[in-house]
């Protein structure tokens, strides 16, 4: 069967993400990454940008502040009390902190300040609200 990704295809590409100057994650150099589109390993933003591409395309999206993981909500900026932070996790600002779901799932919040009282975090993700570029080189495209 040939054509363009669909939902539910096995893709193999390489990739790269930048916002502004700064490369946040790159493959190239490296090995490739394999997932299923539609099965949540990349932000429903990029991964609409794959549909319809043909192994061996190589493309660039100058994405504007938003669409690659939406935009910031302020409602993401939570406060919790120190004693319920997780325990043996020291909260520096600035630093990741998961907490794990009762459905198994992981949320991840970036410590923005931290006291004896309270720790407040984002649960945006980092790159809420950023222009980025993604660069992507499709190298398979297994049809579901």
């Amino acid at each position: 069967m040939t054509g363009g990704i669909r939902p539910g295809d096995r893709v193999t590409l390489h990739y790269r993400l930048n916002c502004g100057d700064e490369e946040v994650v790159s493959t190239f150099g490296g090995a490739p990454e394999t997932f299923i589109l539609g099965a949540g390993d990349l932000s429903p933003g990029l991964e609409a940008l794959l549909l319809g591409l043909a192994s061996g395309e190589a493309t660039r999206f100058d994405l504007p502040p938003g669409q690659a993981f939406g935009n910031r909500d302020p409602a993401l900026i939570q406060e919790l009390p120190r004693a319920e932070f997780p325990p043996g996790l020291e909260p520096i600002e600035g630093n990741m902190a998961d907490f794990p779901l009762p459905n198994g799932q992981i949320l991840s919040a970036t410590i923005l300040e931290a006291d004896a009282q309270r720790v407040k975090l984002d649960f945006n993700h980092p790159l809420a609200g950023q222009p980025v570029t993604f660069e992507v080189h499709i190298l398979a495209v297994e049809h579901a």
